[in-house]
């Protein structure tokens, strides 16, 4: 049987003012899981609680999610909500908030889970206790709308991308009122980050005729909407295209997987701390020179965007908002040479055993993710691995 699936959450609520759609859902109590202090800081999360407790119900919140929110951090989050009890869980802020509400949303509802069985794709049925709503404050993970979640192991710095159709959330609210407070370099990152999806969705292995056109006019969005939201954050418009956008292709690559991008973000991101987004963003040509050869894909995204060269076009695109062009010019975390040898054989291992290496279109090897990584952090050709 050549059994393939499409899913989504049950309700996408989009547009401007959305946050307000809080009021009109039935429960008794409902907890806020949230990152740093942007949400606050802008009034959203007091909004959010607001527009619950409209609705009559008792509301509690879980804050400080770090970046890359830990095991640790959705154990104890977990516990939090057994001792509340809520009927609903809501995320707001970004991916990393979001990515840790569904896990804790498990130990919830099932408290002596392993870790490990989640590394494993062993899920347990949720939905006894509790339904998740997500809502996105960045335009990037597309985390409202997938069945996936990133959690790192500190101790052994791997990031583990863990998938089951049981941590899609029930509703995503993609209000791009709130996104437009975001800063030029987030807006940047994760923006990049959508493009990056888009592209390895479309380019999977896994890919069909349901997921394609959904990527595909993600592609066309960001490369229309991104260099504006990022020049001006209050342009209203090129907000909204953008959330779409990055819920689009989270519509599609939640079902046709990523690449190798992906692979290497998520492993240099748990070694060195880089910021996926970021991680993406300077990956990402090195990894179309190297999978073109295996696939036509990108020469047919040349077509619909009219450029010649997709990796010169995602190059410029990096430019313009910021992003360097290689791995040694990051300088948001130490990324010496030195440093990066000492972890390379390693992350090329862990890299290559990444699920998302499974659907990248080109059969791959740890030696040639190695080379990518070498080309990547020395701002070299690929086309030659």
């Amino acid at each position: 049987m050549d059994l393939k699936w499409f899913r989504v959450p049950k309700d996408i609520v989009f547009g401007q003012g959305t946050l307000g759609y809080l009021s009109t859902i039935s429960g008794k109590k409902a907890v806020l899981v949230t990152g740093g202090n942007s949400m606050k800081k802008f009034g959203f999360l007091n909004q959010a609680k607001e527009e619950l407790e409209k609705g009559g119900m008792e509301v509690m919140t879980i804050d400080g999610v770090e970046p890359n929110p830990s095991i640790d951090t959705v154990v104890d989050g977990g516990r939090k909500m057994t001792e509340f009890n809520p009927d609903w869980i809501i995320a707001i802020g970004g991916g990393s908030a979001l990515d840790a509400a569904k896990i804790m949303w498990v130990y919830y509802e099932y408290p002596e889970t392993k870790f490990e069985d989640l590394v494993a794709g062993k899920f347990p049925i949720l939905r006894k206790k509790a339904k998740l709503i997500a809502i996105p404050s960045t335009s990037g993970t597309a985390s409202e709308i997938t069945a996936f979640s990133v959690i790192t192991d500190t101790a052994n710095k791997l990031k583990y991308p863990l998938v089951s159709y049981e941590i899609t959330p029930d509703i995503a609210i993609l209000d791009p009122i709130i996104p437009s407070k975001t800063p030029a370099y987030i807006t940047a990152n994760t923006g990049m980050d959508v493009m990056t999806h888009a592209i390895e969705s479309y380019t999977s292995n896994a890919a069909t005729c349901y997921t394609k056109p959904l990527s595909m006019e993600s592609i066309k969005m960001v490369y229309e909407s991104l260099i504006p939201a990022y020049e001006n954050g209050e342009d209203l418009k090129a907000r909204e295209n953008m959330h779409n956008a990055s819920t689009l292709s989270g519509m599609a690559f939640t079902s046709a997987s990523l690449g190798i991008v992906h692979s290497m973000a998520h492993k240099i991101g748990g070694e060195l701390g880089i910021t996926h987004g970021l991680a993406n963003a300077v990956l990402l040509p090195y990894i179309i020179e190297y999978n073109r050869k295996s696939t036509d894909g990108f020469s047919e995204i040349e077509k619909m965007l009219g450029v010649d060269d997709i990796v010169a076009t995602v190059k410029n695109m990096n430019q313009k908002v910021g992003i360097p062009l290689s791995l040694k010019e990051i300088d948001e975390v130490d990324i010496s040479e030195d440093k990066f040898k000492a972890i390379l054989e390693r992350m090329s291992l862990n890299a290559f055993n990444d699920p998302c290496t499974l659907t990248n279109p080109r059969d791959t090897s740890s030696e040639e993710i190695k080379e990518l990584y070498l080309a990547a952090y020395y701002g070299t050709t690929a086309k030659n691995i």
